[in-house]
């Protein structure tokens, strides 16, 4: 049986008519940028979110960067986060003129040791970069207690974690700002990229609403110098559709993760991510650590069972960013999970059939 890591065809094919006949309404329409879905969909995605304003952008990236800007982060600045992540998160950071500033992971969130964040804070820190990897909260009231006590800017990278709550705190609403990814294998995905920022704060998101347009707040006038990274109406009229199904999916995600969790429990060479004690986790990735693992993934590849490595080396050590000269700082757990951590498939339309297929296969590889 060959089961794919992701297969998008299933959810598109359940959705067709209703984004075929949305799709059409916009076409007919011709309002394509900043159109009355884009406004519509701020709107939900904010109160799905618990916060106040959202504002829709171009990408995931973009989410972050606009963000940080926003939020006064610029040339001179440090901001703390983790190298264990994908890229954009420092990319953004770089991007802004900031310095990012590594702190090591926990290892069973692999979200940031929040422990370790304070004695990284020197007189240029300004935010704290938190990553909801895998579609997990990381540990948000010691970071906002941090954050609080030294007056630091929290900036949420929820690109995987849209719906993840821990205790009163959800995902996107945490800090100063959140920003999230639309890439189409997001738990919530476009037909294209896009993303989102939410915040409660009025004048960031008032920056924000002016970046995305080229700095401006009135037609050919320019406050700031802005970007071009406008959600379009397209994609904001698919994510209204598929926004009404998060909920739904993120059940489906959670049972699919607790049947790996019984099926796996005695294979002792797998270690299962830990699951949130007070809160959803919405398992964008279900990443386990194996023994052997690159060997493992070649043998699910050759019985036609998909499975990633999100991420095979930590950030600071590639060559893009040697100039950040931290190619040879240690963080134990960083190294420890790019040897160890895989993805198996957990998308919502998953069958339990599927599930015993590729865990069959890992009991299989360590017989």
């Amino acid at each position: 049986m060959t089961v794919n890591f992701f297969s998008l065809d299933k959810q598109t094919k359940a959705l067709r008519k209703e984004i075929d006949q949305a799709l059409a309404e916009v076409i007919n329409s011709s309002r394509f940028i900043l159109g009355p879905n884009v406004k519509a969909f701020e709107e939900e995605s904010a109160k799905y979110c618990c916060g106040k304003f959202g504002i829709g952008v171009a990408s995931g990236t973009d989410a972050i960067t606009l963000s940080l800007s926003a939020a006064g982060i610029g040339p001179g600045d440090e901001v703390i986060t983790v190298p264990f992540t994908f890229v954009a998160t420092i990319e953004s950071v770089l991007h802004v003129g900031a310095a990012p500033v590594f702190v090591d992971i926990e290892p069973k969130s692999f979200c940031v040791d929040a422990s370790q964040i304070e004695a990284k804070i020197t007189p240029k820190t300004k935010a704290l970069l938190p990553v909801h990897l895998y579609g997990r909260l990381a540990d948000m009231d010691s970071i906002l207690k941090i954050a609080k006590k030294h007056n630091l800017k929290v900036i949420e990278d929820a690109a995987q974690a849209i719906g993840a709550t821990q205790g009163k705190h959800v995902a996107l609403s945490c800090g100063d700002a959140g920003a999230t990814s639309f890439f189409p294998t997001k738990n919530l995905g476009g037909v294209g990229d896009g993303g989102l920022i939410v915040t409660n704060d009025e004048k960031i998101a008032a920056k924000v609403k002016a970046l995305r347009g080229h700095g401006s707040t009135k037609t050919y006038m320019y406050d700031v110098i802005g970007y071009n990274s406008r959600l379009d109406e397209i994609q904001a009229a698919v994510l209204r559709i598929k926004l009404k199904k998060l909920d739904q999916w993120h059940v489906a995600r959670n049972k699919n993760a607790d049947l790996y969790y019984e099926l796996l429990k005695d294979v002792s060479e797998v270690v299962l991510p830990e699951k949130p004690k007070d809160g959803r986790h919405v398992y964008n990735q279900l990443t386990i650590r194996a023994q052997k693992r690159d060997d493992l993934r070649e043998t699910l590849k050759n019985k036609g069972i998909g499975a990633m490595v999100y991420y095979p080396l930590s950030l600071h050590k590639h060559v893009a960013y040697e100039f950040l000269g931290q190619k040879d700082a240690v963080f134990p757990e960083c190294d420890r999970a790019e040897k160890e951590v895989l993805s198996l498939p957990i998308y919502p339309e998953l069958t339990p059939e599927e599930i015993k297929e590729v865990v069959s296969a890992i009991k299989e590889f360590y017989v």
